[in-house]
């Protein structure tokens, strides 16, 4: 009937009454699929276009600190800010703080944007906001609770603060385990 693909109609009339029903080929639906994929991916791309070989990503590589401030409902940074220790997992920033500590509460409050800042500069209060001059991302947070979750992170922590890992290693795992600290992953988002 037809000699190839090409020649094959857009729509079909299986039943005779003439009236065209649309079909979905194989190439409208691969370009759906891969349209759904970039969509999903924009938050990440996001992130990356961001942070990677960029100034972010090289504070990153550098730095022991990042100065976090959570986001209010309206896009502005609380007065609380803070100076944690950090590692990198993937694209994401992880830190374990007291589980009440204003980023950690902010979180459970509905807060889960924040501002992160790595550089050091020492204690935010008397840095007179000068991390605020180095770069900076935007992100989205959650308390990550899974055990195994808490055991990645413990690792990477010990492999970058080696020299206070002794004192503090034992602080954040007891802390994680009774509930008393908690791990803030900082994610990719577009904000």
């Amino acid at each position: 009937m037809f000699e190839s693909a090409r020649e094959w109609p857009r729509s079909v009339d299986p039943s005779g009454s003439g009236q065209p029903v649309p079909v979905l080929e194989r190439r409208d639906f691969l370009a759906a699929l891969v349209g759904t994929a970039g969509v999903l991916a924009v938050p990440r791309l996001a992130w990356a276009a961001a942070t990677s070989d960029g100034p972010f990503q090289a504070a990153m590589s550098e730095s022991g600190l990042v100065y976090v401030s959570p986001l209010v409902t309206n896009g502005k940074e609380s007065r609380c800010h803070a100076e944690v220790w950090f590692v990198a997992e993937g694209g994401d920033l992880l830190v374990v703080t007291n589980q009440e500590r204003w980023r950690a509460v902010a979180i459970g409050k509905g807060f889960d944007r924040a501002r992160l800042w790595v550089a050091e500069h020492g204690v935010w209060t008397r840095a007179n906001e000068a991390w605020k001059k180095s770069p900076s991302a935007d992100a989205k947070a959650r308390i990550e609770r899974a055990p195994e979750q808490h055991a990645r992170a413990l690792k990477l922590f010990g492999a970058k603060y080696t020299e206070s890992w002794s004192k503090w290693g034992p602080r954040f795992e007891e802390g994680l385990a009774t509930g008393d600290r908690v791990l803030i992953r900082y994610s990719p988002q577009a904000i």
